[in-house]
């Protein structure tokens, strides 16, 4: 993964992630995030997955179902957000809309994303602090944002 610092202004920062063939996305961008401290940040990417897992989240099982995607598809949109955590580092939360060769699309959370050839983020981080905590009755994290 390749990054640069395209503009740095009363707190805000954007970066662009140029990540390359066999890079998991996932993992990268999450990293990314907590090497540079971010607590606040949205994020939009597009590109391709040599094979990627999305998930759906089933509400009465509080879990998400896996759905694994072993052909290569193209990242049609991916959009996200990065907060801190109830471990206190970088919590990423990301969706994707992955297209299909016949034209068909398959979307959801984006749990796994191995980069073939390539894949485009740009990341805006904001002054402002976020916070995703665990909601026990619902089984997922959510944005708490402060009063």
């Amino acid at each position: 993964m390749h990054h640069t610092l395209l503009a740095e202004n009363d707190g805000k920062r954007v970066f662009a992630l140029v990540l390359e063939a066999g890079d998991e996305a996932f993992g990268c961008i999450s990293r990314f995030a907590n090497e540079q401290g971010l607590t606040a940040a949205s994020l939009t990417a597009i590109g391709a997955f040599e094979t990627a897992v999305i998930g759906f989240f089933d509400s009465a099982a509080k879990s998400y179902l896996e759905i694994a995607v072993d052909v290569q598809t193209e990242v049609l949109s991916l959009i996200g957000d990065i907060a801190e955590g109830d471990d206190g580092r970088a919590s990423l939360h990301a969706h994707a809309v992955l297209g299909l060769r016949d034209g068909s699309t398959k979307g959801g959370h984006l749990l796994k994303g191995v980069v073939r050839p390539t894949l485009e983020v740009v990341l805006t981080e904001t002054p402002g602090h976020l916070r995703r905590q665990q909601v026990r009755e619902l089984g997922i994290a959510l944005l708490r944002p402060a009063p």
